[in-house]
């Protein structure tokens, strides 16, 4: 895979804000309001960086995690047994979710909202599709417990997929905007010059 140093920065940068995203989540994160930012982050480096780059910039983010760096959300926030926790399948969900959402994502100048929000919700399901999956084999075969797939859901789907949809519709929001800003179409559609 050849690279710009153009693409490099941006991987670099996304996979930072993801750190930054999941540091600010230990705030939020409650038994009564599951929240994290990291999907936002994730949508949104599909839909600005590109399938490639905005995969690439996730799976730096994993990488730096697995290493050793606290830059997970929850206790031991990083280091190679992060791979038993049961949470591990969405941060490999995180990498194909943006992915998928770059993939899918729009490639004209002025995406719309509409089919960016799709994109989003896309790799929001492949999210999902990695992480669940992964949840269910570890606690029922490495930490010996007793869940069934509709347990699964309902502690790993159900709570968090309504703020992941409204991440989503932020993301695009957010996502269209910069298409514009970039392609100097704020100023055209108003008048003014660049």
């Amino acid at each position: 895979m050849k690279l710009s140093p153009r693409d490099m920065i941006l991987a670099a940068l996304f996979a930072a804000l993801a750190a930054v995203a999941a540091m600010l989540s230990r705030f939020f994160i409650t038994p009564y309001v599951p929240f994290s930012l990291v999907p936002f982050v994730v949508m949104l480096a599909g839909g600005l960086l590109g399938a490639r780059v905005g995969a690439l910039s996730m799976l730096i983010y994993v990488l730096l995690g697995l290493v050793g760096l606290p830059v997970f959300e929850t206790a031991p926030f990083g280091g190679p047994a992060y791979v038993l926790k049961p949470t591990f399948g969405f941060l490999l969900g995180f990498i194909g979710g943006a992915w998928v959402t770059g993939a899918l994502a729009p490639k004209q100048k002025d995406p719309g909202v509409v089919p960016l929000f799709l994109a989003m919700v896309a790799g929001l399901a492949v999210i999902y599709l990695l992480g669940l999956p992964y949840l269910y084999v570890i606690l029922n075969f490495y930490m010996g417990k007793t869940f069934s797939a509709l347990q699964v859901i309902k502690i790993g789907f159900l709570p968090f997929i309504g703020f992941d949809l409204l991440k989503a519709a932020l993301a695009a929001v957010l996502a269209r905007l910069v298409y514009r800003r970039l392609h100097g179409l704020a100023g055209e559609s108003t008048g003014r010059v660049r």
